[in-house]
C-alpha cells in the first residue's frame, strides 16, 4: 500500500484524482484494491467491453460488483473495435474510450495495471525485433494520453511490483479474477516471452524494468538533442524540407523521420534506415509519398509530384 502510494505521489500532481482502468483480472484488480486502501476518495474505476468474447460483459458486471461492495464508482464503457490487428485495435480503441471518460469526469489521469513482468516482457519482445532506444524504452511510468488543458495522463504506478505480489494482494482479500483466454495462447509473441520468463530463473524482472526506466531516460535526452539539432540543420520552406546531416547517424534517423512527418508522409522504422542508408551513399529515393534527393551536403524532401493520367 506504501509503495503505490508513493508511485502516486510521484506521478501525479497532489490530491489530484485518477482514473483506474480494471479488466478484472488479477493486475487490475491488486490496482483497486491497493487504491482503496492507500487513497481513498481519490480515484473511480473505469472497465471496458471490447464486445470481442461473449464473456467479456459477465467480466465488466463482474468488475461493478467488486467497486459496489469497496464503495467505489465504476463505470462500464462498451468500444467498438475495427478490422486489423486485433490486439492493437483494442488498445487503440480502449485508450481512446478512457480518454473521453476521464476527460468528462474530470480525472487528471489514467492509471493501467502494467507491472515489472509486463516490462520485462516488452523490453525482451523489442530488443528480438531489434528496437531502437525508443522501442527499448519500453512502457513508460507516464505519458500524455491526450493534449488536453492540462494534459490528460496514462501513469503506471505498478511498474515496481512484480506479477507475483499483486496475485498475493488479491489472493488476501479472497475476490474473483477473471482470466483472458488470450493470455496463454501461444500464437501472441508476449505470451510466448511470458512462459519463457516463467522458466527463466535467472532473470529478474524487477531489474529489466529498471533498465527500460533508464534507457527511457535516455531517450528523452535524445529527444530534446534532436530538437535542438533540428533548428539548426532543418529549413522548410514551400513543401520541402532541407537538412545539412553533418550529425551523428541516430539523429538523421530521428530527423528524417520528423520530416516525414512533417510533410505528410508515414513510414516505420526499418523503412527510414533503409532510406537514411541510400542517401549517405548519395542515392535518393522515395517513401511515404516524399522524395529524397542529395543536393550537394545537403538532403532535400518533398512530396512526390502527382502521376499523370491519361
Amino acid at each position: 500500500m506504501r509503495r503505490f502510494r508513493q508511485a502516486l505521489a510521484r506521478l501525479l500532481p497532489e490530491e489530484a484524482r485518477v482514473g483506474l482502468a480494471v479488466s478484472g483480472g488479477p493486475d487490475s484488480l491488486a490496482m483497486l484494491l491497493l487504491a482503496k486502501a492507500g487513497v481513498p476518495g481519490q480515484f473511480e474505476v473505469a472497465t471496458v467491453d471490447h464486445g470481442l468474447r461473449a464473456e467479456a460483459a459477465q467480466e465488466c458486471a463482474l468488475v461493478g460488483q467488486h467497486c459496489q461492495a469497496l464503495g467505489v464508482r465504476c463505470t462500464t464503457i462498451e468500444v467498438q473495435v475495427g478490422e486489423g490487428n486485433l490486439q492493437e485495435r483494442a488498445r487503440t480503441a480502449r485508450y481512446a474510450a478512457l480518454a473521453r471518460w476521464a476527460e468528462e469526469r474530470g480525472l487528471a489521469a489514467i492509471a493501467t495495471a502494467h507491472h515489472a513482468d509486463d516490462q520485462a516482457e516488452t523490453l525482451l519482445m523489442r530488443l528480438n525485433r531489434g528496437s531502437g532506444v525508443a522501442g527499448l524504452a519500453g512502457i513508460r511510468e507516464r505519458a500524455v494520453l491526450a493534449a488536453t488543458d492540462p494534459p490528460l495522463l496514462v501513469i503506471r504506478p505498478l511498474l515496481g511490483f512484480r506479477r507475483s505480489e499483486l496475485a498475493e494482494v488479491v489472493a488476501a482479500a479472497g475476490i474473483e479474477a477473471s482470466c483472458d483466454p488470450s493470455n496463454a495462447n501461444d500464437r501472441f509473441d508476449r505470451v510466448r516471452i511470458r512462459k519463457t520468463l516463467a522458466a527463466t530463473d535467472w532473470l529478474d524482472p524487477v531489474a529489466a524494468a529498471r533498465s527500460a526506466s533508464h534507457l527511457a531516460e535516455a531517450e528523452d535526452a535524445l529527444a530534446q538533442y534532436a530538437g535542438l539539432l533540428w533548428s539548426r540543420h532543418v529549413e522548410l520552406a514551400g513543401g520541402a524540407a532541407t537538412f545539412q546531416p553533418a550529425v551523428p547517424r541516430i539523429m538523421r534517423l530521428r530527423i528524417a523521420e520528423r520530416i516525414l512527418a512533417e510533410l505528410g508522409g508515414e513510414a516505420r522504422g526499418g523503412e527510414i534506415a533503409r532510406l537514411v542508408d541510400g542517401l549517405e551513399s548519395g542515392r535518393g529515393g522515395n517513401l511515404g509519398g516524399i522524395l529524397a534527393t542529395v543536393d550537394g551536403d545537403r538532403w532535400v524532401f518533398r512530396r512526390e509530384p502527382p502521376r499523370r493520367t491519361a
